[in-house]
């Protein structure tokens, strides 16, 4: 027989830099007001994260539970961060007039990189069409995809 399970009482979505978790807002104030032991979140957090760039923007969804224990699933950063990650030259933002101005460029290989890293979280079901997604998403930040 297994284990009954726990009643959860909240689904908390936030993101922090990889490895950069601290008691201090966001992480304070999301989970704060519920009861949850911070310092241990953020210890175990920084640990999750800890082979991904730090400060990388990592979203993370917090399961509490109503025993005021927690579970948590890292994601990977945002598409336009890693797309930004792999311009050349590298850009810190893209363009405030898409479609008029490019900042940048990205080769095809480095999409399909990205893609590979985002396609488990991505509703698709194939690899070009994870791909065509993170064109897309490059494009309208006035990044120029190179074949």
């Amino acid at each position: 027989m297994s284990a009954p399970k726990k009643k959860i009482t909240a689904v908390v979505g936030i993101t922090i830099g990889a490895g950069k978790a601290n008691p201090a807002p966001p992480v304070g104030t999301a989970l704060g007001p519920r009861g949850i032991n911070i310092p241990l979140f953020c210890t175990e957090f920084n640990n999750a994260t800890k082979n991904l760039k730090p400060g990388a923007p990592t979203p993370v969804d917090i399961t509490i539970y109503a025993d005021k224990t927690f579970s948590f699933k890292v994601k990977n950063p945002p598409t336009s961060y890693l797309i930004l990650e792999r311009t050349d030259p590298q850009v810190e933002k893209g363009s405030k007039t898409p479609g008029k101005d490019v900042v940048s460029k990205i080769n095809i290989d480095k999409i399909k990189e990205v893609a590979k890293i985002k396609m488990d979280e991505m509703s698709v079901n194939s690899l070009e069409a994870a791909i065509a997604n993170v064109k897309g998403t490059a494009v309208s930040m006035g990044i120029e995809v190179v074949e």
